[in-house]
């Protein structure tokens, strides 16, 4: 017992320390008036309904950066400045592997979520989620992000919007997406009750149907392009699809079909903003709290940060056009499947030791003698890639 209560007293001191200690070029504004929305989306006005259903949040990185920044603001939307208080996930890679902290709690209040706020875990990509539940029971099963492996490769997924196509319970069957072959095996299959998760396993069951070997990133983009207009088709006026898909340590895709809940004039889509050289102050909109990134970033860095709703006041945040598919890599974004070639021979590919590949250009000269759609994207001379 005795040992139990020092290691116990150890970490609380040690996480006292934690939460009250500021890096340097960080400020907080205690003298600041707190910023916030609209008064129809601050919690204690119970009586309201949020028009935002839930928030994203990813993070792609050029070097392993912390995160406490972006999750410091964006946690206070989990039932401080917005009512987004029915559970918070958050997901990031270290290597082939990842680390995942989910809490039916509002993140503005969960004490888990305060130590990810102030603890620095570095990552090359990571994803955030807050949720209002609409379907689903307020449950852990229910928080996201969710995460499967495939291929020997840690995939994760979050979502928000209305996806009528995904609508039903656990007992009602997977709808089968992709085109040619027929359905096959529907291996991924929903633990919880949302869509957002019987979306993610369908899509995953699509690819490991599609493809023998691993696809290129070129090859990938284009396929989940395919497969995201497939389910926003089924019903275009309905739907409301922005979603974030994590494929390894290196590769964040996002995806926005933006659109307005009944009766609401709000805006539901996706933004992004790029931290880059030479490096600026930012100010957060949820909270009293700035950095100057400039004394914290090397020269070597650079960050892409997607978010539902900027989490800035003084950046130029870009918003996603409609049906937009972004595939992030080392913090930048490729927006044409062919963009990603790049990212595909630098080694940032797909990479299992259980799935069959083989190198590189090999493996996109094999894509595009397999998918014609490619021939469009790549040049051939010779043996080799142009």
């Amino acid at each position: 017992m005795k040992a139990t209560g020092i290691c116990f007293a150890l970490f609380h001191i040690q996480a006292i320390q934690c939460f009250t200690s500021s890096p340097a070029g960080c400020r907080h504004h205690h003298s600041r008036t707190r910023h916030t929305y609209s008064s129809s989306l601050i919690l204690r006005d119970e009586t309201k309904i949020t028009e935002l259903k839930c928030q994203l949040l990813g993070m792609n990185c050029a070097t392993p950066t912390d995160f406490t920044f972006s999750w410091t603001g964006f946690s206070k939307r989990g039932g401080e400045t917005d009512v987004h208080c029915h559970g918070w996930g958050i997901i990031f890679y270290e290597g082939r592997g990842i680390r995942a902290f989910h809490d039916s709690s509002p993140a503005s209040s969960s004490p888990i979520a305060e130590l990810v706020s102030r603890y620095p875990m570095r990552t090359l990509n990571m994803m955030a989620h807050i949720r209002y539940a609409t379907q689903g029971e307020v449950c852990l099963e229910n928080v996201h992000p969710f995460h499967r492996e495939m291929w020997g490769i840690q995939w994760t997924f979050c979502h928000n919007g209305d996806v009528p196509l995904f609508k039903g319970t656990r007992d009602k069957k997977l709808p089968w997406l992709g085109s040619g072959g027929g359905e096959g095996e529907r291996i991924y299959n929903p633990v919880g009750d949302t869509d957002s998760e019987r979306m993610f396993c369908s899509i995953l069951n699509a690819l490991k149907v599609k493809f023998s070997t691993l696809p290129s990133l070129p090859v990938l983009h284009e396929y989940l392009r395919e497969l995201l207009q497939e389910i926003v088709d089924h019903d275009q006026d309905g739907t409301i699809l922005n979603c974030l898909l994590g494929c390894g340590q290196y590769i964040q895709f996002a995806y926005s079909w933006p659109g307005s809940r009944p009766g609401s004039n709000v805006w539901n889509g996706l933004h992004y903003v790029v931290r880059e050289p030479p490096f600026k102050r930012a100010v957060l909109c949820d909270c009293d709290y700035e950095v100057d990134f400039s004394q914290l970033a090397g020269d070597d860095s650079r960050v892409a940060v997607i978010t539902t709703k900027p989490l800035t006041l003084n950046e130029e945040w870009v918003e996603f056009e409609r049906g937009q598919l972004i595939l992030f890599d080392e913090g930048l974004p490729h927006l044409l499947p062919e963009d990603s070639l790049v990212s595909e021979l630098s080694g940032h590919g797909l990479c299992s030791s259980c799935h069959p590949s083989s190198h590189p250009v090999a493996r996109l000269e094999e894509d595009v003698r397999r998918f014609e759609n490619k021939r469009s994207l790549l040049t051939f001379t010779g043996d080799g890639i142009e």
